[in-house]
């Protein structure tokens, strides 16, 4: 078990090294360079796909923030640099309680769709691409 246990901390160590060296921008960048290539191929047209990754985006941010300061909405808005009243739209918005929030901390509620549904109806499946640090 403790050869398991020192696997996974290695495991995260080096998960936090990464994210450390491939910012988020080159990320979601490498992520739309997907999706642009797989909608050339495919002559779909896009639509509405700023408001979409805008949400994929910012449900994430908003739900961690939120368990990071265990469900307390000032502290987090404080912390996000919005008004609370706006992070309660948000919250809404997104169906995030603080229930589903805390409760996401033990059963990993959220996950990041591994799909991109277009306004086409289309799917297209993104996967994930080796990023060089």
């Amino acid at each position: 078990m403790g050869d398991m246990s020192l696997r996974s901390n290695l495991s995260n160590n080096l998960f936090v090294a990464n994210l450390q060296n491939v910012s988020l921008e080159r990320l979601v960048k490498s992520k739309l360079e997907v999706l642009f290539e797989q909608q050339k191929e495919s002559n779909v047209e896009l639509s509405d796909l700023y408001t979409l990754v805008m949400e994929q985006v910012e449900k994430p941010l908003i739900e961690l923030a939120l368990r990071s300061y265990n469900g307390n909405q000032v502290r987090t808005a404080q912390a996000l640099g919005i008004n609370r009243n706006t992070l309660k739209k948000k919250m809404d918005h997104y169906k995030l309680t603080k229930r589903s929030v805390l409760q996401g901390a033990h059963s990993s509620s959220y996950s990041s769709p591994a799909t991109t549904t277009l306004a086409t109806s289309a799917t297209y499946n993104v996967p994930d691409t080796n990023i060089p640090g």
